[in-house]
């Protein structure tokens, strides 16, 4: 019996002692940083995060090489709980610049090992452009393959005389994500800032694609190649001043993963739907959608057509100027918005505003019409632009704070950036504009500060909510969060290089920093960027999941919160979940091929993410002209 009691105190004692220094070897805390990076004049920040209540009064950063704590600061303020965390610092390390490879240290955590440099964002906008051929549809270059070439039929296009089921010639442009189907609302936003990107940043992309996405040279920017993908399969779906189509098939695409080539579920072969753009409601199955009218869509089309033709982009770049004048005209057709169609469940492309597509369209339609001819348009598209912009000075999901999927879309008002440039150029001082009062003309050299005030109030409202966490985060968590990251990052950079005020220069970081690991999961959101980082290695996407090939550059959906997770139908986690410590009831982010809402890449997001990475490109090479 003594023998049996001292066993059971041995062991009791062992299994005491293994518990505790499992527990104490068990991290509690951590620095997240941005894997990608920093640059050596740029904002620098990590955010150490613990889940117990404790506190740090200093860091270090430290040579990775070395050893030696080449600068150090105090912890500053303690941001509190946060997500999964019970305490929250940041840390700024911005005055230092020094090139090198280092690692921050508070106490006894440490960061991972980064890189401070001035090529920390060199090829990484060209990284991302792989995830955009390897979306290609018709001919694949990635697969080598082709796939929805057999056209499409018609559905609602009975007004412009097509007979219901008649054949389209409807193939090329980009797979939204995951799935096979295709939108004119994110493939003309993806096709406007590539060729956006080119405009501004033309120096940062390398030629070693050829046209069809294939690997050589054609004396063209790999940008202007997949640009040029997206116009030529906008024409298709807009070939004539009164044929416009919506989007190609539906989601009973989501019936089964398959690769592209094997698509035919839709009742007629190969081909799929395609959806005329009638600026009515339209359903196929159990949903109805609540289209009011055409200028959302159109417009889009005005405004990648107009940029095309300013750019020069193609052999057929003259003819662009008339496909965006018809573009207009179609987008004043009936005003209001166009969504997209579903059969089989409730979710869509919910897009309610249109007045912000009206305003870029405007703005690049003058600006192409003063780029022919110094005395066309008499200002009046430049008028109608400004116009616009006082009916949605700032993005609606901004102000609310919440949205349905795509509410309000693009995620950022790229037409309040284009009229900023031209009054900026002196290109938008007519001296009469038909339709217009001499007052309202006279002020247009004005409308400079009440633009930029666009800007910074819609910022301004993101950082009271930001202000208040260690990780700056003002952007909520719905569906597609990344997306709304990039545009928001996107949205402070313009403001800051148009008006030269650089007082959220920390929060646009912050965002560009979240994205590449600094948030509550400390990985990446672009697969296989950075190559040695923490990136996505399960995302949902047919292409890793059925065959295992890498979709490198592409920008998954992202966090979102708990309440919208548990409430989406058909999701299952395949996998033990890697980042189980770092869920909380604000938010979730799982790398696994089951959780469609959070690790879907999309196209759209994708194409804008290339545009940011072009700029921090650009930013490390100040001296050089853009």
């Amino acid at each position: 019996m003594k023998i049996f009691i001292t066993a059971i105190f041995i062991a009791t004692i062992l299994f005491t002692l293994i518990s505790f220094n499992y527990k104490e070897d068990a991290p509690t805390a951590w620095i997240r940083i941005n894997q990608l990076g920093y640059l050596p004049h740029g904002k620098k920040t990590a955010v150490w995060c613990s889940k117990e209540i404790t506190s740090i009064s200093a860091w270090q950063l430290i040579d990775a090489s070395t050893k030696k704590i080449v600068s150090s600061g105090k912890a500053g303020k303690a941001f509190g709980a946060y997500g999964p965390f019970l305490q929250t610092y940041r840390l700024n390390f911005s005055d230092f610049s020094k090139p090198g490879r280092y690692y921050v240290q508070a106490g006894s955590v440490k960061s991972p090992v980064f890189e401070i440099s001035n090529a920390v964002y060199k090829g990484t906008a060209d990284f991302a452009l792989r995830y955009m051929r390897q979306q290609r549809c018709g001919f694949n270059p990635y697969l080598k393959d082709s796939c929805h070439n057999r056209g499409a039929y018609n559905l609602y296009a009975a007004k412009a005389g097509l007979p219901d089921s008649s054949e389209a010639n409807i193939w090329g442009g980009w797979h939204d994500a995951s799935d096979y189907l295709q939108y004119s609302t994110t493939s003309a936003n993806a096709t406007y800032n590539l060729l956006l990107a080119y405009k501004d940043f033309p120096h940062v992309f390398s030629d070693k694609h050829l046209a069809n996405g294939l690997e050589g040279k054609n004396n063209l920017p790999d940008i202007v190649d997949e640009a040029q993908w997206g116009i030529d399969w906008l024409i298709r779906m807009n070939p004539s001043a009164h044929v416009m189509y919506n989007q190609v098939a539906d989601d009973r695409d989501h019936i089964s993963m398959r690769m592209p080539a094997l698509d035919s579920q839709y009742g007629k072969g190969f081909q799929r739907p395609v959806y005329f753009v009638t600026g009515e409601p339209q359903q196929r199955g159990k949903y109805m959608n609540t289209t009011t009218g055409t200028s959302s869509i159109a417009a889009k089309f005005a405004s990648v057509f107009a940029l095309a033709n300013q750019l020069k982009v193609g052999n057929n770049y003259r003819s662009y100027y008339e496909k965006a004048m018809d573009a207009m005209s179609y987008a004043n057709k009936k005003i209001g918005y166009t969504q997209t169609a579903s059969v089989k469940a409730p979710y869509i492309y919910a897009e309610e505003n249109w007045a912000d597509d009206m305003e870029l369209a405007y703005a690049n339609v003058h600006a192409m019409m003063k780029s022919t001819d110094e005395n066309a348009g008499s200002g009046w598209f430049f008028g109608q632009a400004v116009l616009h912009a006082q009916k949605e000075p700032i993005t609606k999901w901004i102000i609310n704070d919440t949205a349905n999927h795509y509410q309000w879309y693009p995620f950022v008002n790229a037409g309040h950036f284009e009229l900023l440039k031209q009054i900026k150029l002196k290109q938008a001082f007519p001296k009469q504009a038909s339709g217009f009062s001499a007052e309202f003309i006279n002020k247009f050299p004005t409308y400079y500060d009440t633009l930029s005030n666009y800007y910074k109030q819609g910022i301004e409202i993101v950082w009271q909510r930001a202000s208040e966490n260690a990780f700056y985060r003002g952007v909520p968590f719905i569906w597609c969060s990344n997306n709304l990251t990039v545009a928001f990052a996107q949205q402070c950079y313009w403001y800051r290089t148009q008006t030269g005020d650089d007082s959220y220069e920390a929060l646009e970081q912050a965002n560009i920093d979240w994205l590449f690991g600094c948030n509550p999961w400390g990985t990446s959101m672009v697969y296989g960027l950075p190559e040695w980082g923490d990136t996505p290695v399960d995302p949902h996407s047919a292409f890793t999941n059925i065959k295992r090939y890498p979709i490198d550059g592409g920008l998954v959906d992202g966090p979102v919160y708990n309440s919208i997770y548990k409430n989406l139908i058909g999701i299952k986690l395949y996998n033990e979940d890697e980042y189980a410590t770092f869920q909380s009831n604000l938010a979730v982010y799982h790398d696994d091929y089951g959780d469609y809402s959070t690790n879907e890449p999309t196209m759209d997001g994708t194409a804008s993410l290339i545009y940011l990475l072009a700029a921090q490109e650009a930013a490390a090479n100040p001296g050089k002209k853009y």
